[in-house]
Parts: structure tokens; C-alpha cells; sequence
């Protein structure tokens, strides 16, 4: 026997099967006014790039990525993660420059059963007691990248060492992770003001680091901040008196304009990263060359990270051919890492923080004049953040 429906149902059911085979929905949410909007722009213009190299296409569906603006602000943030999630039901979010607007959307994302894709933010209770089945990261846990940078210090037999960061959740972090590995004495450390009329002149901080007497000064200074710190340092002489040693400082955007300012202090200046723009791998070669032709300048570790995040959506989306109901198929490929990563191979551990190599870079200048980073070795192979013990995930 056959049963006939109305019209008008088959209709609506026809458009619900198209609609959900047509399209995956991707927020992506960083920042894009305010002075640190040039982070963001990096990220945006990465986005668009991965989906370009996709052609547009995540195996059958069509790739659509609705951008969000947080402001550089956690409410903002996370008003711009509940509009992605409740008004344009996103499947996945991705994105979160800053530790402190992260944390205040995670519960929007992951209560509202999306997956929450990290693109560069790593605090570490999300990495601990907060991870979630749901959250994947695409770049590191905050501690690592420091971490990697007190082993150099104590390699190099650095003894003493000021510290400066912005006081807010990745600056503590940041510090917490050199200070976890340094063996020297921390001959001071300033927490400076960030956010809404963040600090950006520093000379009473440079003096207190100057008069300190310590061998070296540590900083984790991003965006804007870290090129107006980077000038003062210069200016004010202290390159062959206290090496600078920085994560998340020295990138793609700073270095074009500190080259064009004669700021030549840099050049020699070490910092750590799990990425580089010379790593030798055909999706990395790939990437950089095309983001250079398009932009005029080398990407940044923010860019590889956004870059990285739409593919790692594109290997879940492609595992369960397009059917995105299959919560637990997507999370099984996402928590392989089974993507062409710029970084070059990587694992996941329980707390989905990637296991990955750490390597020391140092600011050079590249065949044509540019200023950038190349590797110089590496520090840690398959590190694993330390908060991955508190996380109750297998």
C-alpha cells in the first residue's frame, strides 16, 4: 500500500535534506576592530585562504564561514559566539585569539552542542578540569611555547632573567611556563596593564629591567604591544647589554614594520614556536607562498593556526561524508589529526591540546632582504602540555 503524503510536507522535507546536504557551517570568531584587529585580519585572510585551497567544497558540501568580531572584549566575544550558535546554528566554532574572551564563550558553544576549535588561545583550565569532548585546539596549551623557551635559557646557561607580560589569563600563563623550566633567578617581574587602554610605553619597566642586573629579559608581548615594546627596547639600548628572548612577540606583522623603522635590535633576537614559515613540508610550502602573493608578507603563527583549524573541520566533515549529525564521527577524526597540518604530523592528547614539536627560531633576514624567522633547532619533540593529568577525558 501506498501512503501519499501532502504536497506541502514533501516539500519541507525535500528543502530540510537539501538544506542540511548543502552547506557546513563554520563561526570563526576573532577580532576585527580595535588596534588588535591586524591579528585578526591575519586570521580572516588565512580562513579564506584554506577555503580557497578546499575550492570551496568540504568533500560534497559547500564551506560557509560566518566571521564574528569580539572586540577584543570577552562579553563582546561572547555575545558574537551566542549569535553564531543560536541564530545561525553553526556546526563548528573556531577562531579565539585571547585566552580571556575564550573562556568566557566556551560554555556557549559547548552547552549549545557545537564543537569549539581553538585556533590560538590555550588557557589552561580548558586544557585541565574544564576540557571537553568537544574542544580541539589547533594551536598549544598557553605554558608550552614558554616552556620551550626556559629549556633554550637554561641550554644556553642564561642564570638570571626579567620577565614582563600583560596581566590577564595567557600573560600569567606565559610566565607560569618559562618560570616552569628555568632553572636561573628571576631578577623581577612586571605584569602590565592590558585590555581597554592596555600599556603600551614601557620605559619605566625597561629601567627597573635595566637596573635588575639580569642576563636576559623575557617578554610575551602580541600585536600591537609587542612592536611598541620592541622599538623602546631598541631605543633604549639594551640589545648587547640583556638579550631579548619573546613568545608570541616577534611575527609576520611585527617584523615587516620594525624592518621599515630601521629597528635592527631584532635581528638576532631568539623566540620559540611549534611553527615556522621554513618548515619543510609540501601543505606548508604551499601556504606560505600563496599567503605571501596575496598579502605581500610572510603569515603569522596566527594565520598557520586559523589555516590548520579549517582543515581539521574539513578531515571530520569528509569522515562521515557530509553528515553532520555524526557528533561522534566527527570527534573520532578530529581527535586523530588526520590532516595535512603546516606544522607537519602531529597527535592529540586527552584534553585534545596537540602533542607536538617546539622549535627555537631566530629573526634573520630572508634571500630578498625581508625580515623573518627561521629554525634554528629543535627543543622539544612530542610535548605534552602539563595540565593534560587533570583532565578527565581517556
Amino acid at each position: 500500500m501506498r501512503i501519499l503524503l501532502p504536497v506541502t510536507l514533501v516539500a519541507a522535507l525535500l528543502a530540510g535534506t537539501a538544506a542540511q546536504a548543502a552547506e557546513v557551517k563554520i563561526g570563526f570568531v576573532t577580532t576585527l576592530t580595535t588596534g588588535a584587529a591586524v591579528i585578526g585580519k591575519d586570521q580572516q585572510n588565512a580562513v579564506n585562504l584554506a577555503v580557497e585551497h578546499m575550492g570551496g567544497k568540504m568533500g560534497d558540501l559547500d564551506v560557509n564561514v560566518i566571521f564574528g568580531d569580539d572586540g577584543f572584549k570577552p562579553e563582546t566575544g561572547k555575545q558574537a559566539t551566542d549569535k553564531l550558535v543560536k541564530q545561525d546554528d553553526v556546526t563548528f566554532v573556531a577562531g579565539y585569539i585571547w585566552s580571556h574572551v575564550l573562556l568566557a564563550s566556551r560554555k556557549s558553544a559547548l552547552d549549545s552542542g557545537k564543537f569549539l576549535i581553538s585556533a590560538n588561545a590555550g588557557p589552561s583550565p580548558i586544557a585541565g578540569k574544564l576540557c571537553h569532548e568537544n574542544f580541539f585546539s589547533t594551536s598549544w596549551q598557553n605554558d608550552q611555547t614558554p616552556m620551550a623557551m626556559g629549556e633554550v635559557l637554561n641550554q644556553q646557561g642564561v642564570k638570571s632573567l626579567y620577565i614582563m607580560a600583560p596581566n590577564y589569563a595567557a600573560g600569567k600563563n606565559m610566565v607560569a611556563g618559562v618560570e616552569h623550566t628555568f632553572k636561573g633567578e628571576i631578577k623581577g617581574k612586571d605584569f602590565t596593564k592590558w585590555g581597554k587602554g592596555a600599556q603600551l610605553d614601557f620605559s619605566a619597566e625597561l629601567a627597573k629591567a635595566k637596573a635588575s642586573g639580569a642576563e636576559g629579559i623575557f617578554v610575551f608581548y602580541p600585536g600591537k604591544a609587542g612592536g611598541a615594546f620592541i622599538k623602546q627596547y631598541q631605543q633604549a639600548g639594551l640589545k648587547d647589554i640583556m638579550p631579548l628572548y619573546t613568545v608570541f612577540t616577534v611575527d609576520g606583522i611585527s617584523l615587516p614594520k620594525l624592518q621599515a623603522a630601521n629597528f635592527e635590535g631584532v635581528l638576532g633576537s631568539k623566540t620559540t614556536q611549534h611553527w615556522d614559515p621554513s618548515l619543510d613540508n609540501a601543505q606548508n610550502k604551499r601556504f606560505v607562498a600563496d599567503f605571501k602573493a596575496k598579502h605581500g608578507s610572510y603569515p603569522t603563527f596566527y594565520a598557520s593556526q586559523a589555516y590548520d583549524s579549517m582543515f581539521l573541520i574539513k578531515s571530520a566533515v569528509e569522515a562521515v561524508d557530509g553528515d553532520l549529525t555524526d557528533m561522534d564521527g566527527m570527534r573520532a577524526a578530529m581527535k586523530k589529526a588526520n590532516y595535512d597540518s603546516v606544522r607537519g604530523k602531529y597527535t592529540y592528547g586527552n584534553n585534545h591540546m596537540p602533542i607536538q614539536n617546539f622549535y627555537l627560531r631566530e629573526v634573520v633576514k630572508d634571500d630578498d632582504g625581508n625580515w623573518t624567522t627561521n629554525v634554528v633547532k629543535t627543543v622539544y619533540e612530542a610535548h605534552q602540555d602539563p595540565y593534560a593529568k587533570d583532565c578527565p577525558l581517556e
